[in-house]
């Protein structure tokens, strides 16, 4: 592992951390410029072709190219998002935009989600471009916006304005690369090939409108909406027990009955009520679509004493990989049962089906190398993202997408977890070091 590229890694993410580029969902939060500014900057000495993307006033992204010497060989895309949630600083005990490095960890929010990723992506393809490396294929970086609320003004306006510019055969980015041992030492590494799909939904719940000073036997919407969000949040939806997630299992370090309940749909719901919340959170999502029932607002300004006729929920609904529209509707309406027909469903929010990809390609298998520089050994994973990421626009047309990455030993699944979005974010240098030797690695052996 370089100590120089580590270093030159651990200070651009601090810098990036320090930019603050906060994605709140609005159009004009994110700010992303900031950070296009600093990648641009550290990118352009090396006499890349660098280019720069505003979709929307403040929100830039970044594409820079080497360009490859067989038109026809394939393409590899780095991506790196550049924006981060919200922080409530109160939770923190150092900094969230800090950047302060203490005890061999980064601190600040972005560390883990996901400007570890884009800081060491960046490292490694200037460290290319200066070392004179010409790839077979274009091997592309993309500093994209706005990935925290959607990709509305980042992948997605990238692809609908300027798809020429970013399309490749092959895209690494979130999340990945975390390892666990399992119960016979054998260590395994997950790679994300897919994500689950989006279907936000908003609910209209209608009751009467009177006046709050009678409220006995009234026909109150928030009421229902209440007993809605109860419904809601209590229903199970069928489990799905699929080949990815018996290869989780498998990796899990737990006796041999333990698995077996896990890997039964009559009983799942049991082992979850029994494992630590933390655990039972990430094994619930891989096995069902989940539905979470966010938002409340009424249409219209409400006065404290009318009673409401009309209530909005908002609904994050996280779909597996194959599930319908149809399915969805069906789900929430026998969650409501017989609220349903006080209930409109909407059009969705956001949509956009679950992906996955094969890992019958050459990327994959060169990842599988790689891994083995640090870990001998070890094997890969394949792994469903649970949230979703801009892997999905190259997937949905047909492009290799993996959730990729290489962490130190400390950062398991678990850690990894709790960080992620959450107070006290932070990514070990190790960790940094091990990403940017990684992405050398799969460029030089895939592209060279």
């Amino acid at each position: 592992m370089s100590q120089q590229l580590t270093g030159e890694t651990t200070e651009l993410l601090q810098a990036m951390i320090r930019n603050a580029c906060v994605n709140d969902g609005t159009p004009d939060s994110g700010e992303e410029i900031r950070n296009a500014d600093l990648l641009t900057t550290f990118l352009e000495g090396s006499g890349l072709d660098i280019q720069r993307f505003e979709s929307h006033p403040g929100r830039a992204s970044v594409v820079a190219r080497i360009e490859g010497s067989d038109p026809n060989a394939p393409k590899l895309c780095l991506m790196g998002h550049t924006d981060v949630v919200p922080v409530s600083p109160e939770g923190w005990d150092n900094d969230p935009f800090g950047g302060e490095l203490i005890d061999g960890e980064v601190w600040g929010r972005g560390a883990i989600d996901m400007l570890n990723l884009t800081s060491s992506m960046a490292v490694a393809f200037r460290h290319l471009a200066d070392s004179g490396f010409t790839p077979t294929g274009d091997l592309i970086y993309f500093g994209v916006a706005d990935e925290e609320a959607g990709g509305t003004w980042g992948a997605e306006w990238m692809f609908e304005h300027h798809a020429d510019v970013i399309d490749a055969d092959y895209v690494l980015t979130e999340l990945g690369g975390w390892s666990s041992v399992d119960q016979h030492g054998h260590r395994k590494i997950t790679i994300n090939v897919g994500e689950k799909g989006i279907a936000w939904r908003k609910l209209r719940v209608r009751g009467t409108p009177g006046h709050g000073s009678m409220p006995w036997g009234s026909d109150n919407a928030l009421v229902k909406a209440a007993e809605a969000v109860r419904r809601l949040a209590s229903f199970r939806p069928a489990t799905q027990i699929t080949d990815m997630w018996r290869g989780q299992v498998d990796a899990m370090h737990i006796s041999e009955e333990e698995k077996a309940v896990l890997l039964d749909p009559q009983q799942v719901w049991d082992a979850l009520d029994a494992m630590p919340v933390g655990a039972a959170r990430a094994c619930h999502a891989l096995t069902h679509t989940t539905i979470s029932p966010n938002v409340i607002h009424p249409v219209e300004s409400q006065k404290t004493n009318v009673i409401p006729d009309v209530v909005d929920l908002v609904v994050d609904i996280r779909t597996l990989p194959g599930t319908t529209e149809a399915e969805v509707i069906a789900m929430i309406t026998e969650a409501l049962g017989d609220l349903a027909p006080h209930v409109e469903i909407g059009e969705a929010e956001q949509q956009a089906e679950g992906t996955q990809s094969s890992i019958d390609t050459p990327l994959w298998d060169v990842i599988s190398h790689q891994t083995q520089i640090a870990y001998p050994g070890a094997e890969l994973l394949p792994g469903l993202v649970v949230g979703g990421t801009d892997a999905r626009f190259y997937r949905q047309r047909g492009r290799i997408g993996y959730g990729a990455g290489l962490f130190s030993p400390s950062m398991d699944m678990a850690t990894f977890g709790n960080r992620f979005h959450g107070h006290n974010e932070r990514i070990d240098v190790e960790s940094l070091g091990l990403a940017t030797d990684f992405w050398l690695g799969i460029c030089q052996e895939l592209l060279g």
